[in-house]
């Protein structure tokens, strides 16, 4: 017969056999009649955690709970079933609250994969057909619609079309394809169509590469070791000494089993999930969702953290920055001109520039006969100016005389620029930047104060760009031109030296290195569903002051269950003596456990909210 695992079996199941021997035994007066209820029920409950804990020490994992199956081991042969199903329902509603606390249903695999293209449109002589991404191959010619993500790595060979790179990247502004740029699998574009040439396969592609990462990185992060199991490991040799001293002088078995009665570590497997879900609870009232109890643990010991740059350390939205012209008109003129023109263009910066003019107070005339090249910028008729904003590109295609001296009014900064031309003639250029969120300083310095003292910038953003931004918020330590992997390799690199990394991000191209740190947490109101799949700690407000909340929730939790567990087996060290001098009898053990267990209940409750008696 096969029995089932401890876990299969619900606490309800021993109070069940508990209250019917009661029944059987009070006001009736049959304890023979009450033994064999209590024995039924500890065959059926205590059993399954005997051979699950005796398969766990065969594999070299010697758990809190080996003291709890050897007391169960001790009752059924010395015929002791009433102390020996209340340690079995003790040690399944620890599991039990365990279960509550840790339980995880992360699917950001599955989301990831169902989010990848299907369906690809090959160029053939007879025209576009319509077959599976996977069957699409090196060298092919597909073409990709207004709307949909590109299925396969290639080169552009036709069109021009905005491409938003933010789930591969994470740079907020869409990308200008055209003839010769190469784009990634995961990119989405908004305008179009584009030709491509392919030259990686779709599983070989980045987005399949992301995929993978996630899914490495998720079965590579080594399980959290929990507290009591940690405590258990010289918890549990005490026990066994306890017992072999109460053989050794009295030479009776009760005493055996009494000591093992009330060492067995109730504390340890109920103080650590009754705290855990007090945290859990308490940080989900301050909108931080803990996806599971070991996210607890894992931040609260932190101590390195490492941000993504858009959209987490900054707005994710790029405003202007600066208007730079070259003499002939004001900045408010200029500014004026190219607000009128992209008054009705769909691209962001366009929609950024626009608002830039209305936040200085600066009306917009009307435009006529405007061009739009999408992914590129935008022409039209203002005042009687023939006015060209956007890219150099443009620039060089609508007004060529122009081009020479906006690109040597760059200057090799790099960034984002929108390049303005009037009548054929340069007039200036617009820079924008994404602005660092309010208070990020503030953040820093209170993670700093708890002991994060390794903070590190990553971006899939430029170089110079992503130092910047670090200079603003005061990190000295910025890297971009990352890929996914780049960060998971940085990250697992910081692991490496010993430290333990909380990652925050909010981005598609985040969830490979949120899973690989010890401790993910994703930004989700601004980023979404894959970063915060794969994530272990969720903030549901864009509110970084968060994130040091977070970590303090964690540490008072930990802390209170640290001392839950000092409480507990300090009394069960002093019963273990009483018992192995023979003055606790098994089934008085038994309930003077769970009187120890109360207490340590009732201490854990304090890393909970504070209960409300007015609602």
């Amino acid at each position: 017969m096969t029995l089932p695992p401890a876990a299969a079996l619900p606490p309800a199941a021993a109070l069940l056999f508990l209250l019917i021997g009661l029944g059987v035994r009070f006001p009736g007066g049959n304890p023979d009649g009450a033994d064999t209820v209590w024995m039924v029920g500890l065959l059926v409950v205590g059993l399954p955690i005997a051979f699950r804990t005796a398969a766990g020490a065969l594999r070299g994992r010697f758990a809190a709970d080996l003291v709890a199956a050897l007391a169960i081991v001790g009752a059924l042969l010395l015929h002791q079933p009433f102390a020996g199903l209340i340690v079995a329902l003790m040690q399944t509603g620890g599991e039990a609250l365990e279960r509550y606390a840790e339980r995880r249903a992360s699917t950001a695999v599955r989301e990831l994969e169902a989010q990848a293209p299907r369906i690809a449109h090959r160029l053939e002589t007879g025209g576009l057909v319509d077959l599976p991404a996977e069957q699409i191959g090196v060298g092919d010619v597909i073409v990709v619609r207004p709307g949909e993500m590109v299925p396969c790595d290639g080169v552009v060979t036709e069109g021009t079309a905005a491409v938003d790179i933010a789930r591969v990247t994470g740079e907020p502004v869409p990308l200008e394809g055209q003839p010769g740029v190469s784009l990634r699998s995961g990119s989405l574009v908004l305008d179009g169509p584009l030709t491509l040439q392919v030259h990686a396969v779709a599983n070989e592609s980045l987005y399949a590469r992301i995929v993978e990462l996630v899914r490495t990185a998720q079965a590579s992060k080594a399980p959290l070791q929990r507290l009591a199991d940690r405590v258990a490991v010289w918890f549990t040799p005490v026990t066994l000494i306890a017992c072999g001293a109460a053989w050794y002088w009295s030479g009776n078995p009760d005493r055996v089993l009494a000591v093992l009665v009330v060492a067995t570590p109730c504390p340890l497997i109920l103080a650590t999930p009754v705290a855990i879900i007090g945290g859990i609870n308490r940080a989900a009232k301050r909108r931080i969702i803990m996806r599971h109890g070991g996210a607890l643990e894992a931040i609260a010991a932190v101590d390195a953290v490492v941000f993504d740059k858009t959209g987490t350390l900054t707005l994710g939205q790029p405003e202007v920055a600066a208007v730079e012209t070259t003499g002939a008109w004001t900045p408010e003129a200029l500014l004026r001109l190219a607000a009128t023109v992209e008054e009705g263009a769909g691209h962001p910066l366009a929609r950024s520039l626009v608002a830039a003019a209305r936040a200085r107070g600066i009306e917009s005339g009307r435009a006529s006969a405007v061009q739009e090249a999408p992914g590129r910028g935008v022409s039209g008729m203002v005042e009687g100016h023939h006015v060209t904003v956007g890219s150099l590109s443009l620039i060089r295609e609508r007004a060529p005389a122009a081009a020479a001296a906006l690109d040597h009014l760059r200057g090799g900064r790099t960034g984002l620029h929108a390049y303005v031309a009037v009548d054929g003639e340069p007039a200036g250029q617009v820079l924008f930047a994404d602005q660092p969120r309010p208070g990020v300083r503030e953040v820093l310095e209170r993670l700093r104060s708890q002991g994060l003292s390794r903070q590190v910038l990553l971006s899939g953003d430029h170089a110079d760009t992503a130092r910047s931004v670090g200079r603003a918020v005061g990190l000295a330590e910025a890297e971009g031109d990352l890929l996914p992997a780049d960060k998971v390799a940085f990250v697992q690199r910081l692991r490496r030296e010993g430290l333990r990394v909380m990652m925050v991000g909010d981005g598609i191209n985040d969830a490979p290195a949120l899973g690989a740190a010890t401790v993910g947490l994703a930004l989700a109101q601004h980023g979404g569903g894959i970063a915060a799949q794969a994530a272990d700690v969720v903030l549901l407000e864009d509110d970084l002051s968060r994130i040091p909340e977070a970590v303090g929730i964690g540490r008072t939790t930990m802390r209170v269950a640290r001392q839950s567990l000092g409480v507990g087996l300090g009394l069960s060290a002093i019963a273990m003596v009483v018992a192995a001098l023979g003055y606790i009898p098994p089934a008085a053990g038994a309930v003077l456990q769970e009187l120890i267990d109360l207490a340590v209940i009732a201490n854990a409750l304090r890393a909970g909210p504070p209960v409300n008696f007015s609602s």
